[in-house]
């Protein structure tokens, strides 16, 4: 562990989204063993959060049409806390029939991107999650709400916080508890981090705040710090740094979870995951898709990873 910074949380809780997140706009097909595999190696690294897959139209994301294979792998983890993600009410009927441990509803903060994201308003966004909700009560399988586009659109540009803050409460009155604040589009700054999950705390006092990040313009960690900064004890990340919204121009890939563990320990905040095994998972990530990820601790090693002096060669002049 690093020199511990005053003001940051002694833990965090990170949440792996790969399997799904990063997974999902994958073009060719990754085997239903394969999936498992990763995740496996993953939960040997010491994850226990997944958003494992998500309960959508095959035609939709093909990539995950092997959801309750995926889950029925998992289900009896009693060491593992699995989300899917659920557009629908017969997603959620697939999801509480696989067995997940909670469903994450998603609306974008944005009309417009919420219109591509999703095909229908965020109004019907919500319509639809009253009624998840019902089929949620007496089940055992809790409710989060993820915003999207929190940090600004795409299409419309700056998004007021007045539009993040009603959202969050629009999810607190369905019960949700656990709100994350989605960079779907890459747009967050540590300024707007800041603001955002001090309005929120205002606004939803009793809200459990994670926070999602993609490095779209090579922020995404500052971001996560800015997060640490305000006590926020919840993230979520992806292995290797796969993924990006399939529905925004010039996405890239998610902050790259073995690198905020990295960062993490760097700064005296436990996550409970051993790097060295998780670095080889994000290996393994590369292995499974077919090429470099963008991950950067996986290619350069922990800070303290010494080398030979043979190993490079020695300047002249």
């Amino acid at each position: 562990m690093g020199i511990a910074i005053p003001g940051f949380p002694a833990s965090a809780i990170i949440t792996e989204v790969g399997p799904r997140d990063g997974l999902q706009s994958e073009a060719e097909f990754v085997p239903t063993a394969r999936k498992i595999e990763l995740i496996q190696s993953l939960l040997d690294a010491g994850l226990r959060r997944f958003e494992i897959t998500s309960f959508v139209s095959p035609r939709a994301v093909p990539q995950m049409r092997d959801a309750a294979e995926v889950m029925a792998a998992f289900r009896d983890r009693d060491d593992a806390h699995l989300t899917a993600l659920v557009p629908n009410a017969r997603g959620a009927e697939a999801a509480i029939e696989a067995g997940v441990d909670a469903m994450v509803l998603f609306a974008s903060a944005s009309e417009s991107h919420n219109l591509k994201n999703v095909n229908r308003s965020r109004e019907a966004s919500f319509e639809g999650f009253a009624g998840i909700a019902r089929l949620a009560e007496g089940t055992g399988v809790a409710l989060q709400g993820a915003i999207a586009t929190a940090f600004g659109c795409p299409f419309e540009g700056e998004v007021a916080v007045e539009a993040v803050t009603d959202q969050a409460r629009r999810y607190r009155d369905l019960g949700m508890r656990h709100i994350t604040l989605g960079d779907t589009t890459g747009m967050a700054t540590p300024a707007l981090v800041i603001q955002r999950v001090e309005a929120l705390a205002q606004a939803v006092p009793d809200a459990d705040i994670a926070l999602h990040f993609h490095n779209t313009r090579g922020v995404g960690l500052v971001c996560a710090y800015a997060g640490l900064s305000m006590g926020i004890r919840h993230f979520e990340a992806s292995i290797g740094g796969l993924g990006g919204c399939p529905f925004v121009p010039r996405a890239t890939g998610n902050v790259s979870t073995e690198d905020m563990v990295y960062l993490f320990h760097e700064s005296g905040v436990e996550t409970g995951v051993d790097l060295d095994r998780l670095t080889g998972s994000a290996r393994l990530a590369e292995e499974i898709i077919g090429r470099e990820l963008p991950g950067q601790v996986m290619k350069a090693g922990p800070r303290l990873q010494t080398a030979s002096t043979d190993s490079v060669r020695t300047a002249h002049g």
